[in-house]
């Protein structure tokens, strides 16, 4: 019953896509299975079977070390405070971390080893599925990459992209995760969760993008360059660009958080004061709207509610906050709805990204940053469909 009802939610998403789309004529149906087939030989890989298993061990053992290194830092500068035993600072214990992380990636950015993998992979996942090599190296561009950066790195190549094609990337940033963040991401959820989500994504992305808007490109128009990615002149010049850019990041989603938080509180006590029923709030009204999909999607029924609530308050908050409400209720679901949930909320979609999108556009090219505004809802639709599919298809092998 499981997997008819992940199938049927496949389906759906597929068709919920279709919908939506601008050119359904053009949609290239062959490399939509190709890429469904990949996400589902990732998913038992990792989660079925006995390599995949170390491999997941090996890398969560690998961002533990580095999240220590950068505790380090953290405790070096910030060690004198006075914590409470056994307390846990969520600015100091997660967000800073990916200050650290960025200096990472700015380093091995600059090294061309990052820029180098992606072209290949990309390069590799366009033959195979047939897709434009622009979008293939967006998408795993967007495995390491936050969604500002992955849009500049391919700003060099915005001339010969097209309005269906600005979506299709669009979505593979949105849907993304940053390398930077995902240390953060780990010390909130299971591991083995958030490094399939980062695979999954990358497929998800490019499927839904390329039914809602189908690409037609000449080969002319579909090179990559990545000649100028780093723009630091030596390596201590990237450390700190990193650093200062991770910063920025840890500093953004703090001052995202405490709004988008307090906001929260203030609209669940005017639904209280409207609605004076016990257990009324966003989140409660957001996960009956769910409820249909989280159904298809695999999660038990007596969870569909409360997973819902958690799904839709990342769609109209963020991330980080749902996580902080998943890590607070984890107890009570079991480790297939922990998963199917874990899966959904790694990535970037929902309303403020919207903004971020069309603002890194807008400073690229300010034509097609007002194109971007235009579709920003159509934009979240297809990346939160993005979010199912891959979240239904981690549900399939739990």
């Amino acid at each position: 019953m499981d997997i008819i009802l992940g199938l049927l939610a496949i389906l759906a998403v597929i068709g919920l896509a279709m919908l939506m789309s601008n050119n359904r004529g053009k949609i290239p149906f062959k490399g939509i299975i190709i890429m469904i087939l990949l996400q589902g030989l990732v998913t038992w890989f990792m989660f079925s079977t006995e390599l995949g298993r170390i491999i997941i061990e090996g890398i969560a053992a690998v961002f533990n070390k580095l999240i220590e290194f950068g505790s380090g830092g953290v405790d070096f500068v910030l060690g004198g405070l006075a914590i409470e035993e056994g307390a846990s600072v969520f600015f100091f214990d997660v967000l800073l971390i990916i200050v650290f992380f960025a200096t990472i990636l700015s380093v091995l950015t600059y090294l061309k080893v990052l820029p180098l993998l992606i072209k290949y992979i990309g390069g590799a996942l366009s033959f195979i599925t047939g897709l434009p090599k622009i979008e293939s190296f967006t998408a795993v561009n967007s495995m390491f990459f936050g969604q500002s950066e992955a849009l500049i790195a391919i700003q060099s190549q915005f001339h010969r992209i097209t309005e269906n094609r600005l979506y299709i990337v669009s979505a593979s940033a949105m849907g993304s995760v940053s390398a930077s963040i995902i240390g953060a991401y780990m010390q909130m959820l299971p591991p083995e969760y958030v490094l399939v989500a980062i695979p999954l994504n990358m497929f998800s992305a490019l499927i839904v993008g390329s039914i809602i808007a189908p690409p037609v490109v000449e080969d002319e128009d579909d090179d990559v360059d990545i000649d100028d990615v780093s723009g630091a002149k030596s390596v201590f010049e990237a450390m700190a660009n990193g650093a200062l850019d991770g910063g920025k990041i840890a500093l953004i989603v703090a001052t995202m958080l405490i709004a988008f938080l307090a906001s929260l509180e203030l609209v669940n006590y005017i639904v209280g004061v409207v609605i004076p029923v016990e257990g009324a709030s966003l989140e409660a009204g957001l996960g009956y709207l769910l409820l249909p999909l989280t159904f298809l999607m695999g999660i038990n029924p007596g969870e569909l509610v409360d997973a819902g609530s958690i799904m839709g308050l990342k769609i109209v908050t963020n991330e980080f906050v749902a996580m902080g409400e998943l890590t607070g209720m984890q107890d009570q679901f079991s480790d297939k709805t922990m998963g199917i949930v874990s899966v959904f909320l790694t990535s970037f979609a929902n309303f403020g990204s919207i903004g971020i999108i069309a603002g890194t556009v807008a400073g690229i090219d300010s034509e097609k940053g007002k194109t971007v505004s235009r579709f920003g809802m159509k934009l979240l639709t297809g990346a939160t469909l993005a979010s199912i599919l891959s979240a239904t298809i981690a549900g399939l092998f739990l």
